[in-house]
């Protein structure tokens, strides 16, 4: 391919820069999320990923190397990020009758949106309601602080669209009863939305891509040395 016509693949990752607050830790342990809170997100080698995509077979979900094929597993994704992958199936709800209301019932408040049928949480917001705990913090505030602190990683790391900048609604009814959370294969849900937008971005007209970059850049660096071509 001429170099004038190497398309480049952008995508961004929404990670967090410290470690939750101490007294969120026990409720991501609880659900499943310990090890996915400490995740260090690095800068992303757009050469890598664009380099990946252009490798990528939609007919079989692997990438076709001069070496062979191989693909990201949910192996991989239990090792690398420590998520469930073998129980029950992550099930979304698309839409709302009151978006407002389930926030007040799990996050104990809205965010202020001209918009009354929202569909979507801002990380800004987000970061707010986990990053300003005070130091008498209830338990129930303690829950649904540890509810935003997973929206984020979900919405900012994990599964993020192309946008990235907000975490759609779908997921916070999961969120409910923290207890079980850990019922779902959240790990599962990770790699299908990854395999999707790999096979979204072979279309040559799109550059923007989602999905867990983080996943996908640490699995093609393990796989060969830094140096070596993909």
């Amino acid at each position: 391919m001429a170099e004038d016509s190497y398309r480049v693949i952008r995508g961004r990752v929404n990670g967090l820069k410290k470690a939750p607050d101490a007294r969120l830790r026990p409720y991501l342990e609880q659900v499943g999320f310990g090890s996915a809170a400490l995740i260090q997100t690095s800068d992303l080698r757009y050469d890598l990923l664009s380099a990946l995509v252009e490798r990528w077979r939609p007919e079989t979900y692997t990438f076709h190397f001069p070496c062979g094929e191989c693909t990201v597993t949910l192996e991989d994704v239990a090792m690398q990020l420590g998520l469930p992958i073998d129980r029950s199936p992550v099930t979304r709800v698309s839409s709302f009758t009151d978006p407002a209301a389930l926030c007040y019932q799990l996050l104990q408040e809205s965010p202020e949106d001209k918009e009354s049928n929202f569909s979507g949480l801002k990380f800004t917001w987000l970061k707010a309601k986990f990053g300003q705990l005070s130091a008498t913090a209830t338990k129930g505030e303690l829950m649904c602080a540890a509810r935003a602190y997973i929206m984020h990683i979900i919405g900012g790391v994990l599964m993020p669209d192309a946008n990235n900048n907000k975490v759609h609604l779908m997921y916070l009814p999961l969120l409910a009863n923290l207890s079980s959370v850990s019922s779902y294969s959240w790990g599962s849900a990770v790699l299908a939305v990854l395999y999707r937008e790999l096979c979204r971005v072979t279309n040559p007209d799109v550059v923007d891509m989602g999905g867990c970059l983080t996943l996908l850049q640490s699995w093609a660096l393990y796989q060969w040395p830094q140096n070596s071509a993909v």
